[in-house]
């Protein structure tokens, strides 16, 4: 039965000294959004929880092309789920969306939607990946503009996917020799560190010397996106992906650490995401906390439940061996809160150094965050944060945003050739998010009763 109701802190002076009092996840934050803004999410959410929308929607949206022409075909969906999921094309249309967020309390988690597709020459060659790492650079820059004068936490945040600078077949080549025993040695983050800061070649013995190559400039883009970002002081939040390519990203994203993420850097500056869907995350994510203390370093951690459940259990079921997923969704919730309290219980310990997104939609996730962050003294001007995606779970986000939290909103931006098919494959992806918003649209339907036809309460708390 989903938590109707959510105990917050309602003091920034700090959790251990103010008043505990209930703060309701019943819609009544909806009062802060327009009513055509609320008419557009129900439609939207209803059409998304409609499964053969999600699974054909790059046919339908070709078909509606043809059938309606480019321009009120793009109309509509600039009406419907573009305009619900995506702040918009130009860096003043960002601006107007990023602004109206503030003005709720909430902030931004910029994302460039970029999409690989392996079977394709121009979706693959270094001038592709070369093009992303200018648009990164681009986020990097519009992500500080956007909040010249940042909140209490000081943390500008953005979201960063490594295979839109490194193909997915050399991460699966290098996952593939990580795997192996005795290949540590070989493959250690202090080496790629090394050769990030030398610039000299790196040769990988299981690499061909055009692989060897395309890691090295793979090194090279991530190394200036990095530094950029800190000298733009963002904080850089790297998405996780498959299981076939996490452990070459997570093995990335360690070297960048021991460059970027020490105390005297202000760190963390690189922060990697754990997906709790998966049975080995709980440990992983206890060996990197430990890790990154022993060494001295900050750690920043996204935690997520994950997205990619029915394609990893295919791929295990195709491949003859045991799915890396738990076995079903109450199995992840479980997860999800283990991994939950063992970061609350860094960032209590560790204070600064430890960095946590409580990545979620999920209601009763939300509410052990807050409540354990009360119960461990961790104040809301602190390092943890929450995360929702534009357009998805307001009741939760507007909430937090009203009580004092940290929350930002992960929103993608460009053309609608560019973020429409990202949209749809993030939708395929996120199915079970989408289907399981029953109760957002129920809240989102009593409130336009409310306001329409002067009745229907809200659920008392």
């Amino acid at each position: 039965m989903m938590l109707r109701t959510c105990q917050v802190l309602c003091s920034q002076a700090g959790p251990s000294t103010g008043a505990w009092q209930a703060l309701s996840f019943d819609g009544g934050a909806f009062n802060l959004k327009g009513t055509g803004e609320l008419m557009r999410a129900l439609l939207v959410l209803r059409l998304c929880a409609w499964p053969p929308l999600v699974t054909h929607g790059l046919a339908l949206q070709a078909w509606s092309q043809r059938l309606l022409g480019s321009r009120l075909s793009g109309a509509l969906l600039r009406a419907s789920i573009y305009g619900q999921f995506v702040a918009g094309e130009t860096s003043e249309e960002v601006r107007g969306c990023v602004q109206q967020l503030q003005t709720l309390g909430l902030r931004p988690l910029l994302a460039v939607p970029t999409e690989e597709e392996p079977d394709s020459a121009v979706k693959t060659g270094e001038a592709w990946y070369e093009g992303n790492l200018n648009a990164m650079l681009r986020c990097v820059d519009l992500s500080r503009g956007l909040l010249e004068n940042p909140g209490p936490t000081g943390n500008i945040l953005m979201q960063l996917k490594v295979t839109a600078l490194t193909s997915t077949r050399l991460c699966k080549e290098l996952t593939s020799w990580i795997r192996r025993p005795g290949a540590s040695s070989e493959l250690s983050s202090e080496r790629l560190a090394e050769a990030m800061d030398s610039g000299r070649d790196l040769h990988v013995s299981c690499l061909s010397t055009e692989q060897n190559q395309h890691l090295q400039a793979s090194l090279s883009r991530l190394q200036r996106v990095v530094q950029h970002a800190q000298a733009q002081r963002v904080r850089l939040l790297v998405d996780a992906e498959y299981t076939s390519l996490n452990p070459a990203l997570s093995l990335l994203v360690a070297a960048l650490a021991m460059r970027c993420n020490s105390p005297r850097e202000g760190g963390p500056w690189v922060w990697n995401t754990y997906q709790a869907y998966l049975k080995d995350t709980y440990e992983r994510l206890r060996q990197d906390a430990e890790a990154a203390d022993k060494a001295g370093l900050a750690f920043g951690v996204k935690l997520v439940r994950g997205a990619y459940l029915d394609k990893e259990r295919k791929a295990a079921q195709l491949q003859g061996t045991e799915a890396p997923t738990q076995p079903d969704y109450e199995a992840t919730s479980r997860s999800y809160s283990r991994c939950l309290e063992l970061m609350l219980t860094h960032v209590s310990q560790r204070g600064s150094m430890c960095h946590l997104m409580v990545a979620s939609h999920n209601e009763e996730s939300v509410y052990q965050a807050t409540k354990r962050m009360w119960e461990l003294g961790i104040p809301l001007d602190g390092p943890v944060c929450f995360g929702q995606l534009l357009g998805m779970s307001d009741h939760v986000s507007l909430a937090l945003g009203q009580a004092g939290y940290a929350v930002y909103k992960s929103i993608p931006y460009g053309t609608l050739e560019e973020v429409i098919p990202y949209l749809i494959r993030r939708a395929q992806e996120n199915r079970s998010v989408l289907q399981g918003a029953r109760r957002e649209r129920e809240l989102l339907s009593q409130e336009l009763r409310r306001r329409l036809l002067g009745w229907g309460l809200r659920v008392p708390h």
